[in-house]
Formats: C-alpha cells, sequence, structure tokens
C-alpha cells in the first residue's frame, strides 16, 4: 500500500463555507470504499480518473447530506483533492441550499461551477501547497451574499451539542414539526437523524486519532446507550460494525500506515 495524504486548511475568509482540504495520493488493492455520513457536504476534484459511484462516473463531484454509507468502486489508484463544504457553504458556492443535495451526488459542472478549471488547475500545479491555493482562489470567485436563519443556525449548533430536539424547538419557539420540516429543507436530514451522524462522526474520529481507545470508550464518550446500541447505529449508518470497519477501511481512511501524512 502506498497512501500520500495532505491536509490543508482553507483561507480564513472561506472557512464559513468550507472547513478543510484533503489531498491524496493512493495505491491500494482494488475495492470499494464507504463514504461515511458526516455534518459535511463533500466536494471532489480528481486529478486521474473517476469517483465510481452507483449512479455515475465523476471526474469532479459535490455529494449533500445522508445519513447510510455511499459506496466508490476503485480500481486501486486514487488521486485527488477532497474538500469539506458546510450547509452554508452550498448557498454562497452553489446559490442553494445543502438540502437539494441530500443522500446524492451531483458533477459540478451541473452546479454551474468550474469544473474543467479547477481540475486542470490541479493537475498543473506542482504542489499540494500551490493546490490548496488554487482552491482558494476559485472558491473565492464563487462565494456569493448568504444570510443564514437564525433559528436554523442555532438548532443546528444545539445538535452539535447534543441537545433534545423538543428542548431546541421549546428554544427557538416553534413546534417539532415546524423544527424537522424547515431543519430538513435546508440541510436534508431531520434534527433527530443529524444527531444521530454528528455522534456517529465523533465516534468515527476518535477512532481515527493516533491513540485509539476501545469500542467500549468510545460507546460511553459519545453517548451511546451501551455498547450493543453503538453496533446498531454504527451498523445502519456504516453498513458495517465498528470492528469490520477498522479492519477493511481504517488504513485506506487514516492512510498513516504506508504514506506520508502532512498537514499544511
Amino acid at each position: 500500500m502506498d497512501v500520500e495524504h495532505v491536509v490543508g486548511a482553507p483561507h480564513p475568509r472561506l472557512r464559513p463555507f468550507v472547513t478543510r482540504y484533503s489531498g491524496y495520493r493512493m495505491r491500494t488493492e482494488p475495492g470499494v470504499h464507504r463514504g461515511l455520513p458526516s455534518r459535511s457536504l463533500t466536494l471532489v476534484v480528481t486529478m486521474d480518473g473517476t469517483v465510481d459511484l452507483a449512479h455515475g462516473r465523476f471526474a469532479t463531484l459535490c455529494g449533500g447530506l445522508h445519513d447510510e454509507a455511499v459506496l466508490i468502486t476503485h480500481d486501486g489508484f486514487q488521486h485527488g483533492v477532497q474538500c469539506s463544504l458546510t450547509p452554508l457553504g452550498a448557498r454562497a458556492f452553489f446559490g442553494l441550499p445543502a438540502g437539494e443535495l441530500a443522500g446524492t451526488a451531483v458533477g459540478l459542472d451541473a452546479l454551474d461551477a468550474p469544473a474543467g478549471e479547477l481540475r486542470e488547475r490541479l493537475q498543473e500545479a506542482a504542489t499540494w501547497t500551490d493546490r490548496f491555493a488554487c482552491l482558494d482562489e476559485v472558491f473565492g470567485r464563487l462565494v456569493r451574499p448568504v444570510r443564514q436563519q437564525v433559528e436554523l443556525a442555532w438548532a443546528w449548533q444545539r445538535i452539535a451539542e447534543g441537545a433534545p430536539v423538543g428542548e431546541i424547538a421549546a428554544e427557538v419557539g416553534w413546534s417539532r414539526q415546524h423544527l424537522s420540516a424547515r431543519f430538513a429543507a435546508e440541510y436534508g436530514l431531520t434534527p433527530k437523524v443529524m444527531g444521530r451522524v454528528m455522534r456517529f462522526e465523533l465516534a468515527n474520529r476518535m477512532l481515527r486519532g493516533q491513540t485509539r481507545p476501545t469500542l467500549t470508550e468510545v460507546a460511553a464518550a459519545c453517548g451511546y446507550t451501551d455498547q450493543a446500541h453503538f453496533n446498531r447505529d454504527w451498523r445502519a449508518l456504516c453498513g458495517a460494525t465498528p470492528t469490520e470497519w477498522i479492519a477493511t477501511e481504517l488504513p485506506f481512511v487514516q492512510g498513516s500506515e504506508a504514506g506520508a501524512v502532512a498537514e499544511l
């Protein structure tokens, strides 16, 4: 296995819209990779090959929030950049709510983004630092004025803190049903499901850390009632148990065991 993975931060003025750049160049055994649910939309620009999903092959794409694993078939070589967009980034870059992309992925050209230019410039750039600077420049051109609704922004933050949906609804002065409908229209998932995804994301992040805790420790730290609850939720969102995912996916995701990992 030959894995190069470089992480970079966007320009400060872009961070309300995109939180992280991840450059990758990987030679592994051919197989299927699971794209896991998270609080971020995923924008990918390949520098070689395509991202092969069940509904098509994409040289560039943006995928919305989802509550189950996205299966990505690969031939063993993958090379490109993945960008983690916030839901507000969908409005800033593409002029639409994240909810319109929920559960699917579309080519960047379908979003009126300069897909060809972006891919060509990344291919021509000599270093990861240069590639991340290209992303900054292109995203900076795409940004349009956006206004975030206070109630929805508050609900998102409170869900991230683990607050119950009924409590959040009372805080914003809406019924639970109205909150769920408005939240799903904006983000694509209901508050309850988004809470599950955020808890899963935290557990996933803990398992990918340099010092890996036990599954029991992860379950307790992330607020699962017990190990069985943790396993059920993980299987529902990932399509595998935590143990199965660690065995088959963790080296691919983390990239630290057989290649270079850097942070810019």
